[in-house]
């Protein structure tokens, strides 16, 4: 639930950007705010664990994360909301550095270690998806009541786990170049389940819960990984690595120039996103903390790359597809003025549309407005319906293909991030030879 957190709420934004009465920029907050937290808290976190018992850190996380939970669902302005999510990453950042020795206390060292980076790739790739399939059916503040009771009764799960503190001298450095890779990885992968999602949603108009099923084929694929990677069994650990950064950055490539916007071209570049992400994630994080002391505070340190990683990459994406947006406007009402210029219908028709749709424009506040509203409210003689209906059809076609190109540019620089990654990767393999 703490790494699904920091993505989960992305198809719920537009939603609280109307109910909270918002500006983009400060729904943007809600993921940035924790996700920053979270990366900053979590160093800190690891060094204070070595004073305290494991079990102790892991229930006073969880019970912050779910009372903060809570505070999230009732917050009744997007400021509220913002602070409620910071006190969520802290609460989160001592549950996943508690709950790391748990696991190793229950499970032996390796397969404790696996266990805790396995549930960070199921989280991270699946949150956008249940946040979705929960705003469509209920509302966005049942994503955060939903994780109360599982926090609640992760609290006598981790008091139930007797251990002392961890006596780890601290003997190794922290491992700068996976660490590295991974926060290049998980900026890159900020494009995929970030933008994605806003591109389904806001550009190309699908409801969230379509969205969700549609994006679920990325933890799908990460899944898949495993098995893949145990039938193939490649040479070198740095190999799965690379592999898995160039599958991303050819995945985020692909998304930037789908021939429409049909769901079905976004299938294979989400699979190849997904096979990359259970690629490399796992791996990197391993890495990361392979044999190395003490354990908590390395995974305090991959705890950090991959959350200021997402930032990084919220902070480059987000101004750039917000302005090539805005840069899609005009064209896209030039094309709108002469799709209802040529349209066959009467004089007075193509006045009231005209004026229909320049309210709808005008109240669209820097986002793809929806047309079908200002068409509904036409009072279109019978015998010019089909044509009407046929103009509202090419209009929305028109504004899916302005979006489609204004994401266009965000993700190919997510791409070149991926790649960046994969050069990474590549000096770690020379570094480790």
């Amino acid at each position: 639930m703490v790494l699904a957190d920091s993505a989960v709420v992305t198809l719920a934004l537009p939603d609280i950007l109307q109910n909270l009465d918002a500006s983009v920029g400060q729904v943007a907050w809600v993921l940035i705010a924790y996700n920053l937290v979270l990366g900053v808290a979590a160093v800190p976190a690891a060094a204070a664990f070595a004073r305290v018992q494991p079990r102790v850190f892991s229930a006073v996380g969880v019970a912050v994360f779910a009372g903060a939970s809570a505070w999230c669902a009732l917050a009744d302005s997007i400021e509220v909301l913002i602070i409620a999510r910071c006190v969520q990453a802290v609460g989160g950042a001592l549950a996943l550095i508690g709950c790391l020795e748990q696991l190793v206390e229950v499970r032996g060292e390796r397969r404790g270690v696996a266990t805790w980076v396995t549930a960070g790739v199921i989280g991270t790739a699946a949150g956008p998806v249940a946040g979705g399939l929960l705003t469509q059916a209920i509302s966005w503040q049942a994503i955060f009541v939903v994780q109360v009771p599982f926090a609640l009764l992760a609290v006598p799960a981790a008091l139930s786990v007797a251990s002392a503190p961890p006596q780890e001298a601290d003997r190794h450095r922290p491992a700068v170049r996976a660490n590295i890779t991974l926060a290049l990885m998980s900026a890159a992968l900020t494009a995929a389940l970030f933008l994605l999602v806003l591109l389904l949603v806001e550009g190309w108009g699908r409801s969230p819960a379509t969205a969700a099923v549609t994006v679920s084929v990325v933890p799908i694929a990460a899944l898949a990984a495993g098995p893949l990677v145990r039938l193939l069994r490649p040479p070198h650990d740095v190999v799965e690595v690379a592999v898995g950064c160039f599958l991303v950055a050819g995945g985020l490539a692909a998304l930037a120039i789908p021939p429409s916007a049909h769901l079905a071209w976004t299938i294979a570049p989400q699979a190849l996103v997904g096979l990359g992400l259970g690629l490399t994630v796992d791996r990197l994080t391993s890495q990361a903390m392979e044999m190395r002391l003490p354990r908590a505070r390395h995974a305090g340190w991959t705890i950090s790359a991959r959350h200021v990683g997402v930032v990084v990459g919220l902070a480059i994406l987000t101004p750039v597809f917000t302005a090539d947006l805005q840069d899609a406007q005009e064209p896209a009402q030039e094309a709108i003025t002469s799709l209802v210029l040529d349209a066959p219908l009467p004089p007075d028709d193509k006045i009231a549309v005209a004026q229909a749709l320049g309210d709808a424009l005008s109240d669209e506040r820097g986002q793809v407005p929806d047309l079908h509203p200002a068409f509904a409210s036409l009072d279109v003689d019978p015998r010019y319906r089909a044509a009407t209906d046929q103009l509202e059809r090419d209009l929305d076609s028109q504004l899916e293909r302005a979006a489609t190109w204004a994401f266009r540019d965000s993700f190919l620089i997510g791409a070149g991030i991926a790649l960046l990654a994969l050069l990474s990767s590549l000096r770690l393999r020379r570094r480790t030879s």
